[in-house]
């Protein structure tokens, strides 16, 4: 039997017909792969254009686990759903079906039933089968898969050329396999990344105001009987606050920035979301606001959420009477060049910046940290038990 290359060969010098037919059918699944189709999808064309490339009643495609008996895949052509379900589970990978997954050669028989690797046994549904052409799926030195068509229709057993064009089919199909999984890969992959990006954005954006909340709310409480003017001006606090929350959450779902941001820029953002967080405190939150050079949108977005968190964990967590936020352009050591930095100072009770307890327990400085490398800068917390807190990014022009 020739190599699967030469056999590549004579089919594509030999038989142009043939040959044109199976470009026919990866085009047809490369195309599923262009459209972002799952590897199902893609597995499914492939077995459908191999059943009709060389006429078989039923065609499969197996894709077997790295380790153990079973199929991780193993996609049919030919069989309706009702039969599929009456067939039960998957297969595993044993006898015949195991034979093409050990050895890089194709394999065909007039009666699949006197091969001496046949297991003569059946699920009650299963249709029997005589004639059988077996490909291989080979990727990088590595056999993937296997094409399995069985009963060719109007004659006895599957040809040469059947064989010569499945071989073609399957050298190509294994291209549309890997990009298939590239795929799904990529996209799991950037669902866990969104993931990751929503948490942020919700524990950044939300907890700072239902915090805030929590306390207006209380506070308008207590002062209700002694104190309804006072306790006014908490509801009022409550009523902006609230507003605002449901305004981030609209845009943070959505994906956008917020709408502060995108209406007043990072300054009066700034000015205005952290003045409110103080005031909900009753801690006062100093702005000291200088130049800023141009900014992306998106790292204006970063660098309001850092500043938004930093000030969030001195109110919540610091016992501060005072905080002050510092944002400008500053020169950088040793001549380094100009830097746009943010500073948000407390005078509280401080920690350890080092104890890994505290890092464990607070998503939002893992989240300062991962903003900070998303706009290229760096992220620096200086601070000790009793002597407050400092959090600096700097962002090199």
């Amino acid at each position: 039997m020739s190599t699967v290359d030469d056999q590549r060969s004579e089919a594509a010098a030999c038989d142009p017909e043939a040959t044109g037919a199976v470009l026919a059918a990866l085009s047809a699944a490369m195309r599923a792969v262009t459209l972002g189709s799952s590897l199902d999808r893609v597995l499914h064309q492939l077995a459908e254009s191999a059943r009709n490339l060389v006429g078989a009643r039923y065609a499969a495609i197996g894709l077997p686990e790295p380790e153990g008996d079973e199929f991780a895949r193993f996609v049919t052509a030919g069989m309706g759903d009702e039969l599929v379900e009456q067939l039960g589970p998957l297969p595993r990978t044993h006898g015949l079906l195991d034979a093409m997954l050990t050895d890089p050669s194709p394999f065909r028989t007039a009666d699949i039933t006197q091969d001496p690797r046949f297991r003569g046994w059946w699920p009650a549904a299963h249709p029997q089968m005589r004639s059988f052409l077996g490909v291989p799926i080979v990727s990088a030195g590595d056999i993937i898969g296997a094409f399995y068509l069985t009963d060719k229709q109007g004659e006895r057993e599957f040809s040469a050329a059947d064989e010569s064009a499945v071989v073609l089919l399957a050298s190509h199909a294994a291209i549309a396999i890997d990009q298939a999984r590239l795929f799904e890969d990529s996209r799991e992959l950037g669902l866990v990344q969104e993931r990751g990006r929503l948490a942020r954005e919700l524990h950044d954006a939300m907890s700072q105001s239902l915090f805030s909340l929590q306390l207006s709310a209380e506070a308008a409480g207590r002062l209700l009987e002694t104190d309804p003017a006072a306790a006014a001006e908490q509801v009022a606090t409550v009523r902006a606050i609230a507003g605002r929350l449901a305004a981030e959450l609209r845009t943070t779902v959505d994906g956008l920035r917020p709408a502060d941001l995108e209406r007043d820029g990072l300054v009066a953002a700034l000015g205005a979301q952290l003045t409110l967080a103080g005031r909900a405190h009753d801690v006062p939150v100093e702005i000291d606001a200088g130049e800023l050079p141009e900014l992306d949108p998106d790292d204006e977005h970063q660098i309001l959420r850092i500043a938004q968190e930093a000030v969030t964990n001195a109110l919540r967590h610091a016992a501060a009477s005072r905080v002050r936020v510092m944002i400008g352009t500053e020169a950088g050591p040793d001549s380094a060049g100009d830097a746009l930095v943010l500073r948000v100072t407390d005078d509280g009770r401080g920690f350890d910046p080092a104890a890994r307890a505290v890092r464990a327990r607070r998503l939002g400085l893992t989240s300062m940290n991962e903003r900070a490398a998303s706009v290229g800068g760096s992220l620096t917390i200086t601070s000790a038990p009793g002597r407050g807190t400092t959090v600096e990014l700097r962002v090199p022009r």
